[in-house]
């Protein structure tokens, strides 16, 4: 397990506790979400629901310390399980622990300037929020990439898809904006990031990405391989496998 600083201050560090965080409370409201439900018993005092940046969660009591050491998510999630959906009480709880997760990374970044919380904002906003992820709804959002699989490029006009390297290149028609469009193919390759560990692209890592919601991995994120990848036919992340197996339960 990656070791994090206690107190990150550049944006990389903020943005690895960021997703971290994130990777926790995602576990606790999809693969572990029978769990997460049954601690949330609404006969206990205020609960909180924790992402630790060990990638562990926690259902517990508020911090004690006046002011908390850093911002604390919201109390009482455990009050309105049975007076809701379950459905709509884990989308009303993701909602308030992506504000959580937004509040702990700029209280780290508080001594940020303008330009390093644009990016540190902008390499969170690339995120799908829990919120999408727990309520299954589509970034408002998506990227024009896809995936290494059956699909081709958003308005691509020929599908040309490379194994080991999310880039997807378009044979554009030579004219005088031929290199305007490289361009903004080269911006969007920068700012990919895996929708699990949350790193930025790399072009010598092997990565791939999910036919069902079009998010990329790194191969060693979800424990694929290149030649594990070239065997299947269509990608299911973890995620999506997660929500395919609720619903053959259901």
């Amino acid at each position: 397990m990656a070791s994090f600083p206690p107190n990150p201050r550049s944006v990389e560090d903020i943005f690895k506790n960021f997703a971290a965080r994130r990777s926790a409370v995602l576990y606790a409201l999809t693969r572990d979400v029978d769990d997460f439900f049954s601690q949330c018993d609404p006969d206990k005092d205020n609960l909180c629901l924790y992402g630790h940046p060990d990638e562990r969660w926690e259902v517990t009591l508020p911090a004690e310390d006046v002011p908390p050491e850093i911002p604390e998510p919201v109390l009482g999630i455990n009050f309105a399980r049975d007076g809701m959906e379950k459905r709509d009480w884990l989308s009303l709880v993701a909602m308030h622990t992506d504000s959580w997760l937004l509040a702990v990374a700029f209280y780290f970044g508080a001594q940020l300037n303008r330009n390093e919380r644009n990016r540190l904002f902008s390499m969170i906003n690339e995120l799908p929020t829990i919120y999408e992820i727990a309520s299954e709804r589509k970034p408002s959002r998506e990227r024009p990439i896809v995936n290494v699989g059956n699909k081709s490029m958003t308005n691509a006009k020929k599908d040309n898809q490379v194994l080991g390297n999310p880039r997807m290149h378009e044979n554009y028609e030579e004219d005088e904006n031929e290199d305007e469009d490289e361009g903004e193919d080269e911006d969007d390759e920068s700012n990919t990031i895996c929708g699990s560990c949350g790193g930025n692209y790399n072009e010598s890592e092997f990565w791939i990405a999910c036919d069902i919601c079009e998010r990329w991995f790194h191969g060693k994120c979800v424990k694929i391989t290149p030649a594990k990848a070239q065997s299947i036919k269509t990608y299911k992340c973890p995620y999506c496998s997660h929500k395919a197996h609720k619903k053959v339960k259901g």
